[in-house]
């Protein structure tokens, strides 16, 4: 009887918190505005046999709210084992604590009591193989297949399926981390990786900036790092590590110019860790470490505009960064803008115009079918996966605001202002409505850009009437000469693509008809090898092209790419391309079944909502 009662009182100190458990993030249980994590302190040990992380999260605590006596932290597929606190600092004893009802989206909130004077608490848990948030390859799944690895991805919400904690990017937090991991591999984190010198299975990591937990990240494999200056470098397994090096190398200069326009880079060194073909994305910005995938290494630095992106979410994104996800533009749009800011200073004009035309017109292309509440930049995510927050609406549409003021104000001026805006907010999170005071009150005190005009671009579906777009006389070229030779005056032969870059390429291939013959696509094929070709973009276009028309010499190139290839940006659309190809389908299907076990989690769970 006295257990039960007991139980009974522990159920009615939780009450109140899970009855009140609407965050001021939809995508969060997390009671951050009451009590917070202010430094994260992890311990694991990394278990590739089992394919499972073992430790604790000690969380050091704020309370913003002296009469709440709860901790409320998210979780997703966590066995918890035990909970202790400390309120000296010294002294550890087991805490009560209450694993919530899972939510299908966010997981399971869990509520630990707190005393009056406690400081911290550890969060005894391992993770189990339903963790979105990590993907564990066995060494036949890695480049040089002879050692296991394993990686992260937190974003969006990804992070409470391998740490317990408060998972939302309106909380910051600095971070201490011990991780012990076989001797012969090498873990590395987004943050400070001076200590680690030597392999010896045991690392210790610390980041002393605070940073909202999507960006905490892990990697555990046989890597190699080689430096490219004094402030960058890279990791890889040796198999990539030179080429990658040669297909960087010009990060330095990215990073010199992102510093004068728009202020000193914030997180002291700036490394790139090239990772397994697995990797769903093409980056992602881990402060001080962005991970990459190697798609874009081909050997001419067509792809390198990747790094440049990552690069620049050191400053937006990562250094001022959006508090919830329904405000998302402000990290992508914000980081498409100055990504091509620092590609027109070190590339030059062409290249940053028609990498901005190939945004525009696949987001275009998005808003064909995309519904209208979603083409907003400020959109509503409650009670939706924030994973689908991440199309070309909040990427271009929010560059192409901020490219509307800078034509508005002038370049030098708006650039200016950015340079004050990443000061003045940061290391801190922000709403949309917080940038517009400041854009009020800083740039626009004079109303010389309307409100209305303002309110349209954030609020209203699909793009405003007063876009304005640079014109490229590349792409123009190559309009020109794909009429030449449709209309049968020009063989492929002539045409002067020697010196065309990928993104003429795609432009080319965007633009060819959907109704090709197969002697056209033979011809394309035998003048330019375009199903061998060694770019993945190159080749996701002309794919995209050939599967509709049943171009059969596209199978096998196709199959290995597949097969080979993680990278969501590619795979997904095929995939779509052949399930709407009822001849080819059934072959899809065989393929992916084939492929499924090397892709990561998250493009797992998109490529099974196809249903081939």
């Amino acid at each position: 009887m006295v257990r039960v009662l007991g139980w009974l009182i522990f159920l009615g100190l939780f009450m109140p918190v899970l009855a009140s458990t609407a965050a001021p993030d939809p995508h969060s249980f997390a009671n951050f505005q009451q009590v917070r994590t202010r430094h994260l302190v992890l311990d694991l040990a990394v278990d590739f046999t089992r394919q499972q992380l073992t430790g604790f999260a000690e969380h050091q605590l704020e309370r913003l709210d002296p009469s709440i006596n709860r901790l409320v932290l998210d979780s997703r597929h966590l066995k918890i084992t035990t909970v202790t606190f400390t309120n000296d600092g010294v002294h550890w004893q087991k805490a009560a604590y209450l694993l919530g009802i899972e939510d299908a989206l966010k997981g399971q909130p869990l509520t630990i009591q707190l005393q009056n004077n406690t400081k911290a608490v550890r969060v005894y848990y391992q993770t189990t193989p339903q963790a979105s948030g990590l993907q564990w390859l066995t060494a036949a799944q890695t480049s040089e297949k002879k050692q296991p690895f394993l990686f992260s991805q937190s974003q969006a919400i990804h992070a409470r399926s391998w740490i317990p904690l408060q998972d939302t990017p309106a909380n910051r937090i600095t971070y201490q981390a011990r991780i012990k991991t076989p001797a012969d591999l090498l873990a590395v984190m987004s943050a400070d990786n001076s200590a680690n010198f030597n392999r010896n299975g045991d690392y210790q990591f610390d980041m002393p900036q605070p940073l909202p937990s999507y960006l905490i990240a892990l990697a555990v494999g046989d890597l190699h790092f080689k430096a490219m200056s004094a402030d960058t470098g890279v990791y890889a397994e040796k198999l990539w590590l030179d080429r990658a090096t040669a297909e960087f190398s010009d990060t330095q200069k990215m990073m010199d110019a992102a510093n004068q326009l728009f202020g000193k880079y914030p997180w002291k060194r700036y490394d790139l860790l090239v990772l397994p073909s697995s990797f769903p994305f093409g980056g992602m910005e881990n402060p001080r470490l962005s991970f990459v995938t190697p798609t874009i290494i081909t050997g001419d630095k067509s792809l390198i505009s990747l790094v440049a992106h990552e690069l620049a979410h050191s400053w937006s994104g990562n250094l001022v960064t959006n508090a919830s996800w329904n405000d998302v533009w402000l990290n992508e749009g914000f980081t498409n803008y100055v990504e091509n800011r620092i590609m027109h200073k070190v590339y030059g004009q062409p290249r940053a115009d028609m990498e901005l035309l190939l945004n525009v017109r696949a987001l275009r292309n998005l808003l064909t079918h995309q519904a209208p509440a979603d083409s907003r930049l400020q959109a509503d995510y409650r009670g939706r996966d924030p994973d689908e927050a991440f199309h070309q609406i909040p990427y271009v549409k929010g560059q192409l605001l901020l490219l509307t003021l800078a034509q508005h104000f002038g370049q030098a001026q708006f650039d200016q202002f950015l340079r004050d805006y990443f000061a003045h907010f940061a290391f801190q999170s922000i709403e949309t409505e917080s940038f517009v005071r400041y854009f009020q009150q800083q740039l626009n005190s004079k109303q010389s850009f309307s409100e209305q005009a303002l309110s349209r671009w954030l609020t209203a579906p699909g793009l405003p009437d007063e876009l304005a777009l640079p014109a490229s006389d590349a792409f123009a070229r190559v309009s020109v000469a794909q009429q030449q030779w449709l209309a049968g005056k020009a063989g492929l032969r002539l045409l002067p693509t020697a010196q065309w870059s990928v993104h003429e390429w795609l432009h080319f291939i965007d633009l060819l008809p959907r109704e090709l013959t197969e002697q056209q696509l033979s011809e394309l094929d035998l003048a330019f090898s375009l199903s061998q070709s060694s770019n993945a973009e190159i080749f996701t276009a002309w794919a995209q092209l050939v599967i509709p028309l049943n171009y059969q010499p596209i199978i096998q190139p196709l199959r290995q790419f597949l097969l080979s290839v993680g990278r969501q940006k590619f795979i997904v659309p095929l995939y779509s391309e052949l399930k709407a190809n009822p001849q080819w389908r059934s072959w899809a299907r065989q393929v992916y079944r084939e492929a499924r076990p090397g892709y990561h989690p998250l493009a797992q769970q998109q490529l099974d909502k196809l249903t081939l």
